[in-house]
């Protein structure tokens, strides 16, 4: 039985607007409206500290809690984007609004600058490397004659609009709240598009993404610059709120805190952003008002309640405060309505075809070295289009390495592979992918948190176009719509039809193999690699499998390489089979031959050939 379906995050979901969540914003619209004409001075300034810091720990849920990458420096840019428009605006008496221009110009560079620097860092060293600069970055800023050394930089010009000039706490919470709402609005955006299901994937890491046509690095990359562009909006504001900049509000401390504001509101959740930081904010104010009654070194006890806060935090919520309201707001809600995608086949762009016969694939002496070991031992084979190739041998023959080094996930020792009459022996994963081979993995990967309907619609990365900024402005909504159909209408070939809105993470692991087909159909390829397909399914499901490959074959004019131990499966299924003995190739020919060849019932039983004669 298909476990029961599980809900995911908003930053997971890729589903239908829900009205609930829709009501409970506008509501909140109206008090935040509100607000400065019932609140005091003082907790109007803090609405707009928390505001501010919301932007960054916005960004920081969207390069950790979607890219899975830690970073202590984000005070930093927030540093980076206020001394740049604090010195435009006093020191050249130029717009604001170019400065917030300017600002964003200079930390967007400098992210992308140390992004090339250190995203390439792995396990530990990228959390390490953030450290360093974010250390380094506010000791410029004191050391520079023109940004004032550490007594900073006063008496910066009011920020207008127009006539109007935002120069009191109460005009600036309108310009900080319209930031903040359009930040959240542009990230929900992102996250559900084309850019943003590669973003959501980065945890599976690069083989997955590279498999579909796109850069792991890339949306890495991409994603830090994000991140810090949110820091540069901070910083910019940050300096016309307080029209002072000086370098300690952007050292180490800083980024910590912001780091504590995304995982205390939900690195999982767009909205954690707003209510880690009011929480963070909040309880930083109680500590100053508190502490000094117990103690007459209330600066180092504040240093220890928030270390005592951040690992009770790891230890009782990791999910944050978000994770807590949204568990209790699932109970509740109703079911929403689902969108219904049409049934007939949809119109993103799909390759041409080969005529039945001709030469698609053609290896040539592949070998392939680790060390010592001979992996495989120059393997030749074409295959032809239209045509069910298997592949296949006894464990250790070496087939996920052949595999491996068809798609590009392993360089190649020797040898040269031609697909579509171009060399492809040293391109890369991504760019044959591109090309028209599609692949699943003996090790299924999938992206469990994520829908059906969004692993799937990953396939269609290479068959679609449209960048974060257009994602982020919802101008990719046509673009979108065919993606879903798309991916909708292969989950309905494989038999996952109607589940579109189920996790990945549900299903069972033949259902998740089914899933992974589905995906490597989105990216309409000319040559099908399968993996191991039918390991986990049952004997009434693998029949379905073959009788849809075969379909597949003959309506589609997919060709299809495939790995299988199952025996009975690939020998009903394939036209022709290539066996791998030890890294080499042992024999090649149709089904019937194969199966009555002494030598591969020599390397399948584990006896010598003439024993195997003699016997016979």
């Amino acid at each position: 039985m298909i476990a029961q379906d599980q809900e995911s995050s908003p930053v997971d979901r890729f589903g239908p607007r829900e009205w609930g969540p829709i009501a409970l914003w506008l509501i909140a619209s109206l008090l935040g409206l509100m607000a400065p004409f019932l609140l005091g001075d003082f907790s109007v300034s803090l609405l707009n500290d928390i505001g501010i810091s919301a932007l960054v720990a916005l960004g920081l849920v969207l390069l950790t809690g979607v890219g899975g990458a830690t970073s202590f420096g984000q005070a930093a840019f927030v540093g980076i984007a206020a001394y740049a428009t604090a010195w435009l605006g006093r020191c050249e008496g130029l717009s604001p609004w170019l400065g917030l221009l300017f600002s964003l110009t200079v930390t967007g560079v400098a992210a992308c600058l140390i992004g090339l620097a250190t995203l390439r860092l792995g396990g530990h060293f990228l959390p390490l490397s953030t450290i360093a600069w974010g250390l380094s970055i506010p000791l410029v800023f004191g050391n520079m004659d023109s940004l004032g050394r550490y007594s900073g930089m006063a008496n910066i010009p009011a920020l207008g609009i127009g006539p109007v000039a935002v120069d009191t706490p109460r005009r600036m919470y309108y310009l900080i709240a319209a930031f903040l709402i359009s930040s959240l609005w542009f990230s929900r955006n992102l996250l559900r598009s084309r850019p943003g299901r590669t973003f959501r994937a980065l945890r599976s890491g690069s083989q997955l993404l590279a498999s579909v046509g796109a850069s792991s690095f890339a949306a890495r990359l991409q994603l830090f610059v994000i991140a810090a562009l949110f820091s540069g909006v901070a910083g910019w504001l940050y300096t016309y709120t307080n029209r002072f900049v000086s370098p300690s509000p952007f050292d180490l401390r800083a980024s910590i805190e912001y780091l504590l504001m995304a995982m205390a509101g939900g690195v999982g959740y767009l909205s954690g952003a707003v209510l880690g930081s009011a929480v963070v904010l909040v309880a930083g104010n109680l500590l100053q008002d508190l502490l000094p009654l117990l103690s007459n070194r209330a600066n180092q006890l504040d240093i220890v309640a928030f270390s005592l806060l951040f690992i009770a935090l790891l230890h009782f919520a990791r999910g944050g405060a978000m994770a807590l309201v949204w568990r209790q707001w699932r109970r509740v809600k109703s079911g929403g309505a689902r969108p219904v995608y049409p049934a007939a086949k949809p119109s993103l762009p799909r390759r041409e075809r080969l005529q039945i016969g001709e030469l698609l694939l053609d290896v040539d002496q592949i070998s392939k070295r680790f060390g010592g070991l001979l992996a495989v031992d120059k393997v030749s084979f074409r295959v032809y289009s239209g045509e069910i190739v298997g592949l296949i041998g006894p464990n250790g023959a070496g087939k996920s390495t052949m595999f491996n080094l068809l798609t590009g996930t392993l360089g190649k020792s020797g040898g040269r592979v031609t697909f579509l009459g171009q060399d492809i022996t040293h391109c890369s994963q991504r760019k044959i992918a591109t090309l028209g081979i599609a692949r699943t993995f003996q090790h299924v990967k999938l992206r469990p948190a994520m829908t059906l309907l969004d692993n799937v619609a990953l396939g269609a990365h290479s068959r679609s176009k449209g960048g974060a900024l257009a994602a982020g402005l919802s101008l990719n909504r046509q673009t979108e719509k065919l993606i879903a159909q798309d991916a909708a209408w292969q989950l309905k070939r494989v038999g996952l039809g109607g589940r579109e809105f189920q996790l990945a993470g549900s299903l069972s692991l033949g259902e998740q193999r089914i899933l992974e087909i589905a995906r490597a159909l989105a990216m309409d390829p000319v040559l099908l690699i399968l993996d191991e397909p039918a390991a986990g399914l049952r004997r009434l499901e693998k029949k379905e499998l073959a009788t849809f490959l075969k379909r597949l074959r003959d309506e589609d004019g997919v060709t299809i390489l495939i790995v299988e131990h199952d025996m009975d499966f690939v020998m009903n299924l394939v036209d022709r089979l290539v066996v791998m003995n030890f890294g080499a190739k042992l024999i090649e020919g149709e089904p019937g031959l194969i199966r009555a060849s002494q030598e591969v019932q020599a390397a399948y039983l584990g006896f010598d050939v003439p024993t195997a004669r003699g016997s016979a």
